[in-house]
């Protein structure tokens, strides 16, 4: 059974860093999408950032250039997306989504078939 466990997330001061893991299981990293998305509350789900299979072509939604980094390790069957300089604006649940394929399809979330559950990233002083 494909699954993906998102952890990570948590309170931060704006400034500060997180990095967000999502563990797969079921299925093998290299031939597989990786997205991150986020939903904040009383607004639409909203694609960060996507990472083709086998380190493919990457992508980032404007708002998080230059401080987000995704990145993945397949020997270790998980993703990652390095949160730096993160502000009130970055709160949400985030989630890590897959579908297969080598090259990232772009960071709509109907191109993603498999999801995990979430995990809440908070800025805040």
């Amino acid at each position: 059974q494909l699954q993906l466990v998102e952890s990570g997330g948590g309170l931060v001061q704006p400034g500060g860093s997180l990095r967000l893991s999502c563990a797969v299981s079921g299925f093998t990293l290299d031939y597989y999408t990786i997205g991150w998305f986020r939903q904040a509350p009383g607004k639409e789900r909203e694609g960060v950032s996507c990472i083709g299979g086998n380190g493919g072509n990457t992508s980032y939604t404007a708002s998080v250039k230059g401080r987000f980094t995704i990145s993945r390790d397949s020997a270790k069957d998980t993703a990652y997306l390095q949160m730096n300089f993160l502000n009130v604006e970055d709160t949400a649940v985030y989630y890590c989504a897959a579908d297969i394929g080598y090259y990232c399809p772009g960071l709509d979330p109907r191109a993603y078939a498999y999801w995990g559950q979430g995990t809440q990233v908070t800025v805040s002083s």
